[in-house]
């Protein structure tokens, strides 16, 4: 089971003019299999039609998958294949990613609504990037040895954890795949993961290249499905050791407690944001005008650290508001695959439905609409970008994460008083600040409970350094060297050297 979609034909405006064909089954073991369950229906956000179907998984499907990844583990990973190799095998598959580039953002684009330019640009070049990066650790993640006195040696030794569940969301797909599969693998693990039912087609590509790469059956198994289902199966499964989860709060919980409940699995969630973004009046303001609309804009508003609350100094309030409201206009909405769209489709009708929720309840509540808060065009989900002023925190747009292109502006006297306000919201995930005061930014930083604080700009996403969120914007680091500790067990190994009797 199968598609062939023609870029070329079906988007006359479309970059890259090429078919793809992407099987739409699950990959255990090496292999296309059929599910167990029905058929899921994929939908273009652009214009709500169906793009193809997939196969769908359940419960059954995730322990065939648990028991290939376990053979895989024993047999031909983990710890029976060099680290080089296993470098080496990602390296390879970034390359890959690179060579297929064109194919892959066309892929992304169609199935997410993404800005093909934006995905083209950053998230499958930075995909190759994340699996370059972790192939380059693959053989230095090392333990170190301990000196505790005459006669005896310690040393630690950092071991793959086994058989990892990993559950991703459907705003980055391609990225996101990267973000779970590259220290996964790098460290030893072996991985059974499912991609969101509402954007499947890049993950499931890649399992050809996987293939194409030379990563051993049974290494990367990919499971369609429902979050109630399938996610909840490699949550609660026993023999799985450890679980990682990108998505709403409220989801991340069932997963905490169903991986509490089975094996105490460990855990690593990444989640909401209703990210502050702080404008002194001392900024460079036409640098901070363009950043603050990136900030929040990017990927339609579906990005967990997007900046939705941009606090402004009052000095410059007025003209910042001016000149943000005159640049967003510019931002140009509509067909992803034109050159020049910044913003696409939210990516389904529910989503559409919970962010025009939103935006009703700000005008409900009192807060000044200064542009957009309508559907945008006559199909798909397109939604106008959309700025709130006037905005109180008990308001629902105040403080509730809205994921999509709405943003709310605030006022403020005090950097003690934006940073109480920055604060004041039980996520913690990113921020920024815009100053030209060193001094003043490093502050902020400081004090600032997020897991994330840009100066000078918005939205900086990179392999090398770490991201995650404080309070309920999750538990654990992606990316980086962080990234390491969520895939590997760290032993103690404690020797007697003269052999004396205690």
């Amino acid at each position: 089971m199968s598609f062939t979609y023609d870029f070329g034909q079906s988007h006359a405006n479309a970059a890259y003019k090429g078919k793809t064909t992407v099987n739409t089954k699950l990959f255990i073991n090496g292999e296309w299999v059929e599910g167990s369950g029905k058929t899921i229906d994929v939908i273009n956000p652009t214009n709500g039609k169906k793009i193809t179907e997939i196969q769908e998984g359940t419960a059954a499907d995730v322990d065939k998958a648990v028991d290939a990844a376990e053979k895989a583990y024993k047999t031909s990973w983990g710890e029976r294949v060099s680290p080089a190799e296993r470098g080496k095998l990602l390296i390879k598959l970034a390359e890959l990613i690179e060579a297929n580039a064109d194919e892959l953002s066309a892929l992304e684009t169609l199935d997410n609504g993404k800005a093909y330019s934006i995905a083209r640009g950053f998230d499958i070049m930075e995909a190759a990037h994340v699996l370059r990066y972790y192939g380059g650790w693959a053989d230095k993640d090392h333990g170190k040895n301990i000196n505790i006195g005459p006669g005896k040696m310690a040393f630690t030794r950092h071991e793959p954890i086994g058989v990892v569940g990993q559950i991703i969301p459907w705003n980055f797909p391609m990225l996101m795949f990267s973000w779970k599969i590259g220290p996964a693998l790098a460290t030893g693990n072996v991985v059974v993961l499912k991609p969101s039912e509402f954007t499947p087609l890049t993950a499931l590509r890649m399992c050809d290249l996987i293939k194409e790469a030379g990563f051993p059956p049974g290494v990367v198994n990919i499971i369609n499905g429902y979050g109630p289902t399938v996610g909840a199966a490699i949550s609660e499964h026993p023999r799985i050791r450890k679980v990682a989860f990108t998505g709403s709060g409220a989801v991340g919980r069932q997963v905490m407690k169903a991986a509490a409940s089975s094996n105490l699995k460990a855990v690593t969630l990444e989640l909401g944001g209703k990210s502050p973004n702080i404008i002194f009046d001392d900024c460079d303001l036409d640098n901070a005008v363009k950043w603050a609309a990136f900030g929040i804009f990017l990927n339609h508003g579906q990005a967990c650290c997007a900046g939705s609350r941009v606090f402004v100094q009052e000095g410059i309030y007025d003209e910042f508001q001016k000149k943000f409201l005159e640049h967003v206009k510019t931002l140009k909405v509509g067909d992803p695959f034109e050159a020049d769209t910044f913003q696409g489709p939210q990516i389904s009708q529910i989503q559409y439905d919970r962010i025009m929720g939103h935006i009703q309840s700000g005008k409900d509540d009192g807060a000044d609409l200064l542009l957009g808060g309508e559907r945008f065009g006559h199909e798909g989900y397109f939604i106008q970008p959309t700025v709130f002023g006037s905005v109180k925190k008990e308001m629902k747009i105040g403080h509730e994460e809205i994921f999509g292109p709405v943003v709310v502006l605030l006022k403020f006297k005090t950097t003690e008083e934006a940073i109480e306000a920055a604060n004041d919201t039980e996520y913690g995930l990113a921020s920024a600040v815009f100053t030209k005061d060193i001094s003043k930014a490093l502050n902020v930083a400081s004090r600032i409970e997020a897991g994330t604080l840009h100066v000078k700009r918005y939205n900086f996403l990179t392999a090398e350094v770490a991201f995650g969120g404080h309070k309920q914007s999750g538990i654990g680091r992606e990316l980086g060297d962080e990234a390491l500790k969520n895939y590997t067990e760290s032993k103690s190994v404690i020797i007697n050297l003269d052999g004396s009797a205690p």
